[in-house]
């Protein structure tokens, strides 16, 4: 039996990582902790905790996300981003654990048309996408055996994201305006959980290493994803798109970020909707 540390069990992913493992049989052990039981930027307390717990597999979904704050305080971004996705790579080694880290669709630039690959070259825009990229590489450095998967768009029923934002700013308003130029894959955040919970009952985790990349199925614009909440939602609001530079902001984020996924589907015999 495995025993499974998830970590950042409060975001979207852990709480689709824990609704998922609620339904299974106990074949497995799910061991949820976020800040408040386990504070990962901390290299003893996760020592303390892994050994105790006689933990086999960590599951890392604790990040710092948000884009713009990031460029005003990289170092926060960076204990959670980096530090402390290396303090958890270091136990991993230490017990012979599995770490299995999700990062982001940010570590490219974005300057192409092609979906990306995993052995493409890497070139983030700002601060988050540092510190994610910066996060990765103190996992490959580590010597743990791991898996990285980077994914895109995330989305779910829990915390912030902008299927919720769309659907509250289009009861308020009659017109919104959402940029066109900025385009990538939306993934609803279950089925990532629910590839990692696959990975780890099939003990595929064992068989495959590396950096993997994960989103839903197609391509769209902010502008289309938005269109699309809004004719789900039923509201009337009209949706316009728009230029990014029409948003102004603290960080650059990538045109074009849309994920390949070929190395999933081959490795983890999965299906991607």
């Amino acid at each position: 039996m495995n025993r499974i540390l998830v970590t950042g069990a409060n975001g979207q992913l852990g709480n689709e990582m824990r609704r998922l493992a609620g339904g299974k049989n106990g074949k497995d052990c799910y061991i949820f902790t976020d800040i408040a039981e386990l504070d990962i930027t901390d290299l003893d307390a996760v020592r303390r905790y892994v050994v105790d717990e006689k933990i086999s597999v960590v599951v890392n979904c604790a990040a710092y996300t948000n884009v713009d704050k990031a460029e005003e305080d990289e170092g926060t971004a960076d204990r959670i981003n980096r530090l402390a996705v290396e303090n958890l790579a270091v136990v991993c080694k230490e017990t012979n654990a599995t770490l299995i880290h999700v990062s982001t669709d940010y570590v490219f630039g974005g300057n192409r048309n092609l979906p990306y690959r995993e052995d493409e070259p890497t070139d983030p825009l700002g601060a988050y996408g540092r510190t994610k990229l910066a996060g990765e590489q103190a996992v490959e450095q580590s010597g743990c055996r791991y898996l990285i998967f980077r994914t895109a768009w995330l989305y779910s029923a829990f915390g912030n994201n902008f299927v919720k934002t769309i659907q509250r700013l289009t009861v308020e308003r009659e017109q919104l305006n959402v940029v066109f130029d900025q385009v990538g894959t939306p993934t609803y955040a279950a089925d990532l959980a629910t590839l990692i919970v696959h990975a780890i009952e099939t003990g595929k985790y064992r068989q495959h290493q590396g950096i993997y990349h994960f989103s839903n199925e197609g391509v769209c614009s902010w502008y289309d994803f938005a269109k699309e909440i809004v004719a789900l939602s039923g509201n009337t609001c009209d949706i316009r798109p728009c230029h990014s530079d029409e948003f102004p902001g603290k960080v650059k984020r990538p045109a074009f970020s849309v994920l390949d996924k070929t190395k999933v589907k081959r490795d983890f015999q999965t299906s991607v909707r």
